[in-house]
């Protein structure tokens, strides 16, 4: 998923490995969109590739809306995708929400 979101020029990657302080979940990844169409893009590609992995797992598809406010949340099961603008990610602040939680990969 990193991968797909890295193609789609997201910004500011981060994979986090959650499983010691979450039941809900392994690993976050959290990525920034430079406007509402990005982060739409980069929300179509991961639902894209994660439909043919998961099956049966949800995928959210309400990019519009959440576009708009700034924060898309994809929930794959033991991978919750997020999705941000940069003030929104400023302003929720996972990583500092989630700082015990071991930094596996960050890409610029």
């Amino acid at each position: 998923m990193v991968e797909i979101i890295e193609d789609k020029k997201g910004e500011s990657i981060v994979l986090m490995d959650i499983s010691r302080q979450s039941i809900f979940a392994d690993y976050f990844i959290i990525a920034n969109g430079a406007s509402e169409r990005q982060l739409k893009a980069l929300a179509e590609a991961v639902s894209d590739a994660s439909s043919g992995l998961l099956k049966r797992r949800h995928v959210m598809r309400r990019a519009d809306e959440q576009a708009q406010s700034g924060w898309i949340l994809i929930d794959l099961g033991g991978v919750v995708v997020h999705l941000f603008s940069p003030a929104q990610r400023k302003h929720y602040n996972l990583e500092g929400l989630w700082k015990e939680a071991k930094i596996l990969l960050r890409v610029q």
